[in-house]
């Protein structure tokens, strides 16, 4: 028989009988976030599809379409040789127990295909779900109030795969170096002229504070040359505007 699976090196997120269509579109939501986009479901409790899932998943449409349902976790896990389950308790058996942060390290670490459980939303997987896992993942959560909903857990799961993924982030530009202090008194003398010619520095006693406060405001943030250049340019022409005469 050929085999069915897709060959990816990404980890399948595998719902074993979730609840409500709404949660099912909101770990979708959270899946694409961070890369991932194989879903499988076990027994979905409201059957597959469910017109709730959508709205819930706020765009990610591609994961539900290619969503796939299996009568049983043995069935949705067959193709996989690293299967992890996610539970707050070992729930009577002996596994190893990672974090997030370690299973996508573990998943990141061997070629073969890898499947992360995820439970019931009320009772979360049970002992024969977890009986087919390598190992336990549990997120490490504040002990007085341990509860997670399951589009959290996928969340938190899929965002420590992300990690290792070339996902988009913010363009990187290049930081030019700081003024010479040359440049940078040059454009405070130009705007201390200015301020003199207005009668800023007013009352006198105060001009020593106020120059200091101008200065350091001046020189905190670190300009570039390009920025005292435009500084200046923006100072002389106010200084060159005339207004009309009273």
């Amino acid at each position: 028989m050929t085999d069915v699976f897709p060959v990816a090196p990404h980890p399948a997120i595998v719902l074993v009988r979730p609840q409500l269509g709404e949660n099912i579109g909101k770990a979708a939501r959270a899946m694409l976030n961070f890369g991932l986009r194989e879903l499988r479901l076990v027994t979905p409790r409201d059957g597959w599809p469910n017109p709730s899932a959508g709205p819930a998943a706020s765009g990610a449409d591609v994961v539900l379409a290619e969503a796939r349902v299996f009568e049983s976790v043995a069935d949705a896990v067959a193709d996989c040789a690293h299967v992890h389950a996610t539970t707050v308790r070992k729930r009577g058996v002996t596994k190893p127990v990672v974090t997030p942060e370690q299973v996508a390290a573990l998943v990141r670490g061997t070629p073969e295909r890898s499947a992360i459980l995820f439970g019931p939303e009320r009772s979360g997987l049970d002992t024969d779900d977890v009986a087919l896992a390598r190992a336990i993942v549990t997120v490490p959560i504040n002990p007085e109030f341990g509860s997670l909903n399951l589009a959290q857990a996928v969340m938190v799961v899929a965002y420590e795969w992300s990690k290792g993924e070339a996902l988009a982030r913010p363009p990187e530009v290049d930081i030019l170096p700081p003024a010479p202090q040359e440049e940078l008194e040059g454009m405070i003398a130009q705007l201390d002229a200015l301020l003199v010619e207005r009668h800023y520095f007013f009352p006198p006693e105060r001009t020593p504070t106020v120059r200091r406060t101008i200065r350091t405001l001046l020189t905190k943030p670190g300009w570039s040359s390009q920025e005292v250049r435009t500084v200046r340019g923006m100072l002389s022409a106010l200084g060159g505007a005339k207004g009309p005469k009273g």
